[in-house]
């Protein structure tokens, strides 16, 4: 079992809020959820943070294009964020807003030390800026007329205004000795040579202020322009772990979970995170984040869905009409995290009915009316120690823990999922083939409670380790095998749980009493009149 004294901190990306929130924001912090949720389970102090980023002037536009202030549009979206993170049941520890006023601070204490060390100069910026992106754009970035190629039907503006830069080039040298030495700060390996590739290239000074935009927070040294919303949103993941009621200080800012463990983001601003942010901490003098991990897109049509392509899938319909366990399970078992994937909403119903309807849910049923029917609603009496490690379920589950919590820490969430529906379809075989029911006729008891204790422990198994996944059936197939714990609300070292027990294929205590058995998943269906023509997600 792990430590209490043992930290772990990982950061969603600060959701831009231009628009309410749309299936891949949704995904990308279901998947930071998942991955909080493993290392409570774990006994380790977690810091998960969200929020949102809510500078700039696509802000600035979108709020004057709505005939209201850019607070009160960044309000509403907020709004909208955060009642669909309690919709997916996710479980963050900090929410910040760029807009919330410590953060200010947090940024003008970051950028007057940035400046102290000789790091901002002021210059002149000419080029192709992609409001959309919040970004000036190289030709080589760019499709033809100006296309921003993140936001094709956008055309990027030329602008020729003085700024204040940042000497990214004089990191260099150090970011590729970064990449270097510690190979793992980007992940996955296809991230990793994107960066690459683009450092080779030879890094430019960035701009790091904007004139004529009202919305942000102005310059120290010049109030006349406002911090580059990327400069200003990236310090997000430091104000928020003040605690409540300190000084709005670096120091007291980085004092306990800096540097964060993973900040889990989307490929599209892998630049953001991997080039220009690590090259800030390093002016600045801060430690680096442990690593960077870019996900893949949903896509539609071969196209990135955003709202500005109005090409999206609505996430609160999607939970509203399935329910937060089916689409957690879903979305992170049906293709590799860190990879595009593809959304079909019969393809959905299927792929859960199937593995959590008629795998893990019919698996509990019918092992516990044999229980109840065979053994008095009791964990069957065996010699646990004596189950031969040749027994095909406890030879699948011996080592099964130790393998999935290695896929969880290195965010291989599918094979999380596809390691555990192995022992979950075993064992449903293991039913048909040794037929408990003729064991009973036969009058061979002590084989049959020795295969009915091997099921039920199969079960247990495989739900303790899709906790993190899917915590409230996990917790409906614990309170049925008499095991009080509450995954949805689990701090393990308040709970006092022996993970590593609970992690081992034999954790079941013979003639424990058993609860009254009922369906932990029902099947899903598609209601009627629902378009279920195939959608790339």
């Amino acid at each position: 079992m792990q430590t209490a004294d043992q930290k772990f901190s990982l950061t969603t990306p600060l959701y831009y809020v231009n628009d309410l929130p749309h299936i891949g924001h949704a995904y990308t912090t279901m998947a930071a959820d998942v991955l909080a949720r493993f290392y409570r389970l774990q006994g380790h102090q977690v810091m998960m943070i969200t929020g949102t980023d809510e500078h700039g002037q696509k802000i600035e536009r979108t709020a004057i294009a709505q005939g209201v202030l850019p607070q009160d549009h960044c309000d509403r979206v907020v709004s909208g964020f955060q009642e669909l993170w309690r919709s997916y049941n996710i479980q963050f520890d900090r929410f910040i807003r760029t807009t919330d006023t410590p953060h200010e601070a947090i940024v003008r204490e970051f950028f007057e030390r940035v400046l102290a060390q000789g790091d901002i100069y002021q210059g002149q910026q000419q080029g192709w800026y992609c409001v959309a992106c919040e970004e000036f754009k190289e030709e080589r970035d760019l499709l033809p007329e100006h296309h921003c190629s993140l936001h094709p039907s956008k055309v990027a503006e030329w602008r020729d205004e003085t700024n204040y830069f940042f000497r990214l080039s004089k990191y260099q040298q150090q970011l590729e000795q970064l990449y270097a030495e510690q190979p793992e700060f980007i992940q996955p390996n296809s991230r990793r040579n994107e960066v690459l590739n683009f450092v080779k290239q030879g890094l430019q000074d960035f701009s790091i202020s904007r004139v004529n935009v009202e919305w942000g927070i102005p310059l120290p040294n010049d109030p006349a322009q406002t911090i580059y919303v990327w400069f200003d949103a990236l310090l997000g993941y430091i104000s928020a772990q003040l605690e409540p009621g300190a000084a709005a200080t670096l120091a007291n800012a980085t004092n306990r979970f800096w540097p964060v463990n993973v900040h889990i983001i989307g490929k599209d601003i892998l630049r953001f995170h991997a080039v220009y942010w690590p090259a800030m901490l390093m002016s600045a003098g801060l430690p680096l984040p442990g690593m960077v991990y870019g996900h893949g897109f949903f896509t539609k049509d071969g196209r990135k869905m955003s709202k500005s392509e109005g090409n999206t899938i609505d996430p609160q319909i999607l939970v509203d009409r399935y329910g937060a366990e089916a689409l957690r399970y879903y979305f992170l078992k049906s293709f590799e995290f860190g990879q595009d994937g593809d959304f079909n909403e019969t393809r959905f119903v299927e792929m859960v009915n199937k593995d959590l309807a008629g795998g893990l849910g019919n698996l509990l049923n019918r092992t516990m009316g044999m229980v109840n029917k065979y053994c008095g609603s009791t964990v069957p009496d065996c010699d646990v120690a004596n189950i031969p490690s040749a027994h095909p379920l406890k030879n699948l589950g011996s080592d099964l823990g130790a393998r999935v919590a290695q896929d969880y820490a290195q965010l291989s969430f599918q094979n999380v999922c596809v390691a555990v529906l192995e022992i979950v379809q075993a064992s449903n075989k293991f039913i048909d083939e040794v037929a408990p029911w003729t064991l009973y006729k036969q009058g061979q008891q002590a084989e049959l409670q020795e295969v009915l204790y091997s099921l039920l422990e199969s079960v247990r198994l495989a739900s303790f380790l899709l906790a993190p996944v899917i915590p409230k059936i996990a917790t409906a197939v614990y309170q049925q095998l008499g095991l009080t714990i509450d995954f949805d609300v689990l701090q393990s070292t308040e709970q006092n749980i022996d993970v590593s027990a609970h992690s081992r294929w034999g954790f079941l205590t013979v003639g424990q009493t058993l609860s009254a058995p009922h369906p932990v998943f029902v099947k899903l269906e598609i209601p009627p009149g629902v378009i279920t023509n195939a959608e790339n997600a």
